[in-house]
This record gives structure tokens, sequence and C-alpha cells, in this order.
């Protein structure tokens, strides 16, 4: 039989359709994990493709618990002030590597097709433009070549057939949660991520136990069939009901 952890785990989730979506599974849930961080000093953080600004909008809406760490704009920025003013150095170091925005900028600008989205949506490290679907598979792999050619191997991420996000190479929600495990020196096996899309994904791929709500989207649900492991567990129940589910099923309730 299971035994709930009576020592600190981390605790990362996803926001939009996977922590948020469900008001009373959410209140029973900020419960739990309140208690938990106080009584074990268990860590709470947010890993959403949303920008800052919209996380401050659905955080006030939703009367959201104060992470210890928010990841922000799909891994591209990362804050552990509780007023969230300050981007941390050493992340920001590490999504340097290989990156030049101005020049990354001025290569992107020779796409028409290609439409900037609002300041709020962009950050040093994250570039973003509106995209049609109709032109989106051959400018995304013209794209990719002129940025090959000048020597820029980065990521294109292409979501809900419109938005078009380049980001570092090494700057993802997966890569943010290892980068926060080695700081706060928490294990694999004392960690959970929560997901319910594919820019998620990054985050299932290492050994830390993986929540997929029930409510997740057809790409992930398919990503998840065909790699099936102990580590996953996929709830039969949608958004906070789905995660106090894994919670419990990995014992750290």
């Amino acid at each position: 039989m299971n035994v709930p952890s009576m020592s600190p785990f981390l605790f990362v989730t996803d926001l939009d359709n996977t922590l948020v979506g469900d008001d009373a599974a959410l209140n029973r849930l900020n419960q739990e994990l309140a208690s938990h961080r106080q009584k074990y000093n268990s860590k709470i953080v947010y890993a959403t493709g949303r920008s800052l600004y919209l996380y401050r909008l659905l955080a006030e809406a939703k009367s959201l618990l104060i992470p210890d760490a928010l990841i922000t704009s799909v891994g591209t920025e990362m804050y552990f002030d509780q007023k969230h003013e300050k981007y941390d150095v050493e992340w920001a170091k590490i999504l340097s590597q290989g990156w030049n925005r101005a020049e990354i900028v001025e290569i992107a600008s020779q796409f028409p097709e290609l439409q900037s989205q609002p300041k709020s949506e962009q950050n040093p490290f994250k570039i973003s433009y509106y995209l049609a679907e109709s032109v989106a598979t051959e400018t995304i792999t013209r794209l990719k070549k002129a940025l090959s050619e000048n020597g820029f191997i980065i990521q294109l991420i292409y979501r809900a057939w419109q938005d078009l996000d380049l980001l570092p190479s090494n700057g993802n929600k997966g890569l943010a949660v290892k980068f926060l495990r080695r700081r706060w020196n928490i294990s694999a096996e004392k960690t959970l991520v929560c997901g319910d899309s594919g820019n998620d994904i990054s985050m299932f791929l290492g050994q830390e136990k993986g929540l997929i709500v029930g409510n997740a989207k057809p790409e992930l649900l398919q990503w998840y069939e065909t790699n099936r492991n102990d580590n996953l567990h996929l709830a039969q129940s949608n958004c906070a009901g789905g995660i106090l589910e894994g919670l419990k099923h990995f014992s750290f309730l």
C-alpha cells in the first residue's frame, strides 16, 4: 500500500485547462497544496505558455496560490520573487547560449507572412508572430532553413493554428523543471509535473512523475499512447480534479 508523502515534493503544473478549468476542484487542490507546503516545505511552481501580463490577470481572477517559482512564456522566463518583477539571472544566462534576438528578428522580417504579436507577448528570449494556418507549413520550413543558414538552431513552436514562437534551443518547460530540481536539490522521484497539451510534453520526457489531466488535448493523448510508462498517469478527472487524482496516485498526498 502506498503511504502519502510526509516529505517535501516539487509540484509543477501548466495553468490553462490543467490547473484552471474547474473552480471547485481548484479550491480543494489549493487547500491541499497550501497545507503540504506549510507543513513540509513543498514547492509549488506554475509553468505556463502565458506571458507575465496574462499570468497576472489569471492569478487574480482565479485566486491562485503564490508560487515558489513562476515559469512563463513557454519556459523563457523564470521568477522567484513574489512580485515576479525580476528575471532569474542564472536561467537567462542558460537561454542566451546561441541566441541573438536582434539578428533572428531581422531574418524573420524577410517573411511577410509573419505578423508580430503585441509587445506583451514578447520578451528577450521569445519572439512571437501570428501565422495563418494555410501558409504555416511552407513558411516554417523556409524560416528554419534561413535561420540555419545563418547559424541559428532554435525552436519554432506553432500553436493553436495561429501562433508561432521562436525560442532558444534550451528554453522549454522540461529543461526549466530540471533547472529547478538542481537548484532546490529535489529528486525526480519527488517531482510531479502536470499538463494537458503538446507544449507540456517536454516535462514528461525525464524521470519525473507525470500527470496528464483527463481533458488533455488529442496531441498529448496520442503521445501518451505511444509512450506509456509507470511514471505517467492519465487521470479520469479533468483539470484540478485530475491533478488531485495524480497526487494521490503517486502518493504525494
